[in-house]
This record gives structure tokens, sequence and C-alpha cells, in this order.
């Protein structure tokens, strides 16, 4: 099993505000790293006959827009993830999808809002696996945005209503 769970510290600069640096630390760190360990494991998972998985840890902010390149980033992920599971599933490879908000660990120590606590999480992700399931909306955030995805722009974003 692989598990990305990679992620840089969560910026909520817009994303034209962010420096060039922190853009390419965040490409690099949660798309392109995530990708290129998925590429490098595939063969390995492959050859084990089924019963292997990658686990890709996307967070809810992939589906809301609110932290800059962050968010892109992780969208990013989000999107190469079905791929993979269409690339892998003919080697016996399950690829899961897990969107949370905060959980509970020393990166959101720090941050208001409800937490899942990360045994709850993995609990999840094993009843996932255990399924045969594709996608983890690990809190009710998760839930909420992506159901989100099919509103109008204005009900996600209610900014965009403003100018209107």
């Amino acid at each position: 099993m692989l598990i990305n769970n990679a992620g840089g510290s969560v910026s909520w600069a817009g994303i034209l505000r962010h420096t060039e640096g922190e853009i390419r630390e965040n490409v690099e760190t949660n798309f392109l790293g995530s990708l290129f360990l998925a590429r490098a494991f595939a063969p390995i998972l492959s050859n084990k006959g089924g019963n292997t998985a990658i686990i890709d840890i996307h967070s809810a902010l992939s589906w809301w827009a609110v932290a800059g390149i962050y968010s892109a980033t992780k969208a990013a992920l989000w999107s190469a993830t079905n791929p993979l599971r269409i690339e892998l599933q003919p080697a016996g490879v399950q690829v899961v999808g897990v969107h949370v908000g905060y959980v509970d660990t020393a990166m959101a120590a720090n941050a208001s809002g409800p937490k899942v606590a990360p045994a709850d999480l993995v609990a999840q992700v094993f009843d996932t696996l255990e399924a045969g399931g594709y996608e983890v909306l690990a809190d009710e955030n998760s839930v909420r945005l992506k159901a989100g995805l099919s509103a109008p722009l204005e009900a996600v974003y209610p900014q965009l209503a403003a100018n209107n």
C-alpha cells in the first residue's frame, strides 16, 4: 500500500499573492510528489496479484478554492487520481481518494473548527478499502463541498454573487 499524504503548510493567501517559490513548492510537494510516487510504486503494486492500494489524501480544500495554491494543487491531485484508478484497476490496484478537512494532528493544531480523529479517518479508509470503494468523504465539510460541485459557482463562492 502506498499512502500519498503530501501537504505543505496551508496558506490563506490568494493565488496571485503567492511567491513563485511557494507556488513551485506546493506543486512539487502536493501534486508532482504524489504523482511521481504513484508512478514509482505502480509496477511494484501491480505485480502483487491484487489486494494492493494507493491512498491519495486530497483535502476538502481541493473542492473549495480558498487556500490559494494549496487548493489548486490538491485539486490537481484529485484530478490525477481518476486516471490512476482507471489505469491501475486492471492490475488489481485499488486507488482511493480521501477528502477531509482538519485531522487532529500537529499540522492542524492551531486550526479552529471540527477535526477528525486520526483513528477515525484510518477506520474510514480501511472500511472503504474493504468494501472495494474509491472515495472517502471523511467529514461533513467534505460531503457538503462535493455536493457543491454541481451547484452554481455563486452558491459555493458568495463573493461572486455580490459582484453581479
